[in-house]
């Protein structure tokens, strides 16, 4: 199953396989649905992210006042109306844009960066002193690694040739046994 982007109206929506997207161009979602399933928790049913909580519930409140005021007008003006005061799938779109705050051009919370992909914005500014330092330090735990790694190899080579010593002794001691 190869995976595809799916680009609907103003949002990138998510990744799906080809049957997921034949399945979902049947179905209308708002951006608000979109942003509200791809942040959900699966396990816990809770949205992690506190930004893209706080921005759910802010559109959340704005759809719930212009339905709310949509019905109000609805009675005013005609109190046997049967009406739906469902807002339209483009409306919660607007209301999306308008509310969720964007970060270079893309709305917050629609649309997913992989995680291999490194962030675009440029490291903070470090003082190149602490940065001096940071090496010297790491110089001087090189060095030091290196000294112990050379006691290290210096031991091996007098037990190496004491081993040798000890194997010509045994060979003298019994020169009609064979030894490795």
């Amino acid at each position: 199953m190869s995976r595809i982007f799916m680009e609907e109206k103003r949002f990138e929506y998510i990744y799906a396989t080809e049957e997921e997207l034949e399945e979902l161009k049947q179905r209308e979602f708002s951006g608000r649905m979109l942003t509200y399933t791809a942040h959900t928790n699966k396990h816990t049913g809770e949205i992690d992210d506190g930004v893209v909580r706080d921005v759910l519930s802010l559109i959340e409140t704005q759809k719930e006042d212009e339905e709310t005021r949509l019905s109000q007008l609805q009675t005013d003006l005609d109190a046997t109306s049967t009406a739906s005061t469902n807002l339209s799938r483009i409306r919660i779109n607007e209301i999306v844009e308008s509310s969720v705050p964007k970060k270079k051009g893309r709305l917050v919370g629609l649309g997913r960066r992989a995680r291999s992909v490194p962030p675009s914005a440029p490291q903070p500014y470090v003082d190149p002193e602490v940065l001096m330092d940071q090496l010297k330090d790491k110089d001087d735990r090189i060095a030091a690694l290196e000294q112990k790694m050379a006691d290290q190899e210096a031991g091996w080579e007098a037990t190496r040739k004491q081993n040798e010593q000890m194997m010509e002794m045994m060979k003298r001691m019994y020169p009609n046994e064979q030894f490795p």
